[in-house]
């Protein structure tokens, strides 16, 4: 089975930080084929990481052992347009473009960072208040057609933006990437997972860890997150409490896949153990319980 063929991956590498890991292209390598013997293949990058450079930093790294290329995924992101005046980019607002040409453009721009002829998935950053579907379903299909881009799908959309979206494709979004953790419930509630069921669409899950906040701050969600977290870590022998965010964030019926933004192979083979850690729906809902500080109805 190709890539382009089966789903994304319960555990994606994230690489939004690789420029301030301060590593070699070499080093990036050797990293990215020790996630490859652990069994995490699928990357997630975005045009605008690194003030535009991740991108092309991987892509030297691909470029030291271009057969490597076949063993992953590459997942990127387009469409916000930042004000860098260290990059002398015109304006002075951030904003969205999802613009036909801005979608087209972007996606040719990383086809040449990553040195591949090929993105398997392309996802809009952020929903655009000024998002014509049909505009976007035509960039789309234009880069589909090109061959450029092999799969699609969205990043942080409401369930009715994607619904809007999709109802202008021939074929289906394979992804809503959005934020969620035992810190940043929302997405429990407000469709976007039941909208991932419905359809069989996959969830990525970024920032899991709540962007370190479950480790360092001392407010009383954190605190009691903490204390269910060690709880549970010791119920089912976990060694750490990011693999018990990560089972319970697997545990989901919606199949998400987690986005991991470390450049610690640990770390990384620390999360492929968990996904062999099994809660119960008690301590699912006990660590529900020590986000909202009350218990269910």
């Amino acid at each position: 089975m190709n890539n382009a063929e089966r789903k994304i991956d319960e555990l994606v590498l994230g690489f939004w930080r690789l420029i301030d890991w301060q590593v070699t292209p070499q080093q990036c390598l050797t990293f990215l084929e020790q996630a490859i013997e652990a069994g995490v293949t699928d990357t997630d990058h975005a045009d605008i990481y690194g003030e535009y450079g991740c991108e092309a930093e991987f892509g030297k790294a691909l470029a030291l052992k271009p057969s490597i290329r076949d063993e992953i995924k590459i997942i990127t992101k387009c469409g916000i347009k930042p004000a860098f005046p260290s990059l002398g980019l015109a304006g002075q607002a951030n904003h969205y473009d999802s613009s036909a040409q801005h979608i087209i453009a972007s996606a040719q721009q990383s086809l040449k960072h990553f040195n591949t002829d090929r993105l398997d998935v392309l996802l809009i950053h952020r929903p655009d208040y000024l998002m014509h579907a049909d505009e976007m379903a035509h960039a789309f299909n234009t880069l589909k057609q090109n061959g450029d881009v092999l799969e699609f799908g969205v990043s942080n959309f409401t369930p009715s933006q994607l619904s809007l979206l999709q109802s202008r494709l021939d074929f289906e979004l394979v992804t809503n990437q959005v934020e969620f953790s035992p810190y940043e419930m929302k997405a429990l509630d407000d469709g976007t997972l039941d909208q991932c069921q419905l359809l069989d669409i996959k969830p990525m899950l970024w920032s899991p860890l709540a962007g370190g906040r479950l480790f360092a701050e001392n407010d009383e969600k954190a605190i009691r997150l903490r204390h269910v977290l060690e709880q549970v870590a010791s119920e089912i022998g976990a060694s750490s409490i990011d693999q018990v965010v990560y089972a319970w964030l697997l545990m989901h019926p919606s199949a998400p896949s987690v986005v991991l933004g470390t450049g610690n192979i640990k770390r990384i083979e620390s999360a492929v153990t968990a996904k062999q850690l099994k809660l119960n729906r008690e301590q699912w809902y006990r660590i529900w319980q020590g986000s909202t500080g009350h218990s269910v109805p």
